[in-house]
Order: C-alpha cells, then structure tokens, then sequence
C-alpha cells in the first residue's frame, strides 16, 4: 500500500477534515485511506505538538515526511523557523494556507516571499483553506515508490511489550523492505533478533515497505536495546555509518545570522535521532564535532542531516551538515 508522510504544522481542526485522528504522543497522527482502481492509498498527515516551546517534534516529522502542509494564522518568528525547517529538509512538495486568526490578517506576498526565501518556493500558496477533497488530492497525487532496493533502515519512535506477541518496536520504514522471518540488527547495541511478525495500520503483513508505519514484533532480543531513535537494519549492519565524531561544512539556514563557534553545543537530527555534539574544532569552512552518542549516518543519498543550536533564540535552525564524514574515529 502506497503511503504518503505529510508533516502538518496546523490546527486539530483542519487536520480533522483532511484524515481521521490516530494515536498521540508528542506527534499527531491523522490517516486518511481510500481505494482506486483495486490499488489502497494512505495519506499520514504528522502533526508535531508544542513548537516553538520544543524543536525536536517538528523535526522528527520533518525526518520521515515527504512532503509538507503549514496553515499561516499569522506571520511571526515561530513560522519563520516552521518554513527554514522545511526547506532545510527539502520538502519540496508542499502547501502552504492562509488562515488568519479571527479579526486578523496574513499577507500572501509577504508569505510568498518568506517561502521563496526558506527555498520552498515550488509550494502552492493558498489565499483561504481550500477544498478538503482538493487538497487530499493534490496531496495523494505525489504518491510513489520509495527506494525498496536499498539496504533496511527503520528508525524506531516507540517499543512495548505485548501479551501473547512480545517485544515491538514501531517507525517509519526509510529504506528497503523488511519481511517476517528476517534477521534484524539494532543500532547501535550491536544485538540481533528475528522479525516474528509485522502490522501495518493494524493489518497483519508479511512485507513492510518505504513510508509504512510498521510494528516489528522481535525474538530473542533484549528490551534493553531498544529507544527512541535506534534503527533496525538487517543483519550485516551496512546500511549505516556510526560517526563517533563528524567533520562537516556547515550550509548555513536563510535568515540564520549566528556562526558556530567552537565549544558550542549542538544538536543533529537525521531518522528520528537527535544527538547532542559539541563543536572541537572550526577550520576554514570545516566544523568538527564530537558526539555524547554516536551519530548513525545512512550509506546513500538520502535526508539532510539538520544542524540545531537550542539556545539560538528565535531561529534554531543552524542549517545543514554538507559532505559530512566520519572524524577521528
């Protein structure tokens, strides 16, 4: 089944009309799934909660989405960072609607300016809150296969024990397929265990693909090994690169007037996880950063890693790690 991610920075109430409420935590999620032509497809809207107060929900659904609705109530500091995140990520599908707060107003030039300097300038502007069906549509039609030929990478958001199942962990498929049976490795423990069955949208499945939300039920593996942002791979480990420490030029994010200094604190965000580093050493354009965990890096072209500073102020944003390497390892 075909799945789109759409990260929605918006109100519960438009979301509600777009895809029927799922399960909460600091993410929202909202599905909508319908059939043509024999064929079922899924529109997974990602509402993160409580930004600006935190960064990293809005940046974890920026990890996994492929594309992007932001509802404009007002044009302030918070939507800035909400827009360079989404440009930062590349999300280059994506609507932007204007809604304004009652007895308010939003400029559409002024948004449109704003999204062509966050570089997200191929958006749709919507002037008033389009039709749902319009919009679900326009959505849906950005539909396709992930890429299923590369190597296994499942970064892991929740774990649980269930009766008469065992040990699951649940994320969003980023690459390759996983099926039951399979030999599944955790990153970075280093521990093994065998895929004993998969549930996708509550559907038992013997094969799980890019874009699918999937539950991994897993034997003989320790519970211990499992956290918000380890991985599943399969048993060779070549999908990843643990990066103890990185080297990086730093593509700085529009409106970002701050530079890194050495000894800043950082935090990079890339497949769920959100590592704190900080900087040893500045060369040139070069930043070399030592990580308090390591650092998981995928063998392939694939998501930016998003650099953050929290203590930034207004525009955390710092921009993205380019050419990024492995140091002193």
């Amino acid at each position: 089944m075909p799945v789109l991610n759409v990260a929605f920075v918006g109100t519960e109430d438009l979301a509600r009309t777009l895809a029927k409420k799922g399960d909460v935590r600091d993410i929202e999620s909202y599905v909508y799934k319908d059939s043509v032509d024999g064929q079922t497809r899924i529109l997974s809207l990602l509402r993160p909660l409580r930004h600006p107060e935190r960064l990293r929900p809005l940046l974890s659904v920026l990890n996994v989405a492929k594309a992007g609705v932001v509802e404009i109530a007002k044009v302030d500091a918070a939507l800035g960072e909400v827009l360079v995140a989404f440009g930062a990520a590349n999300i280059d599908i994506g609507h932007a609607i204007i809604s304004p707060e009652e007895g308010g107003w939003v400029d559409p030039e002024q948004v449109r300016v704003i999204l062509d300097q966050a570089g997200l300038g191929q958006w749709t502007l919507h002037e008033q809150i389009p039709d749902e069906h319009t919009l679900r549509e326009a959505l849906l039609s950005n539909l396709q296969s992930g890429d299923e030929d590369a190597p296994l990478v499942i970064p892991i958001d929740q774990h649980f024990n269930v009766k008469g199942v065992g040990l699951v962990a649940i994320g969003y498929v980023q690459a390759g397929t996983v099926s039951k049976h399979d030999e599944i490795l955790v990153l970075p423990a280093q521990e093994t265990g065998i895929a004993r069955s998969l549930q996708v949208m509550d559907d038992d499945v013997e094969q799980s693909f890019v874009g699918d939300r999937v539950g991994v039920a897993l034997r003989n593996l320790r519970e211990e090994v499992l956290h918000r942002g380890c991985i599943l791979t399969h048993g060779d480990g070549g999908a990843l690169t643990r990066h103890n420490s990185s080297t990086f030029t730093l593509s700085k994010a529009p409106f970002q007037k701050r530079e890194l200094s050495e000894g800043d604190v950082i935090h990079a965000a890339i497949d769920l996880q959100f590592q704190v580093g900080r900087v040893i050493q500045i060369q040139n354009e070069g930043v070399e950063v030592e990580w308090e965990q390591p650092l998981w890096i995928q063998n392939r072209q694939a998501a930016p890693v998003i650099i953050a500073q929290l203590d930034a102020g207004n525009m955390r944003i710092m921009g993205i790690a380019e050419a990024i390497a492995p140091a002193r390892e």
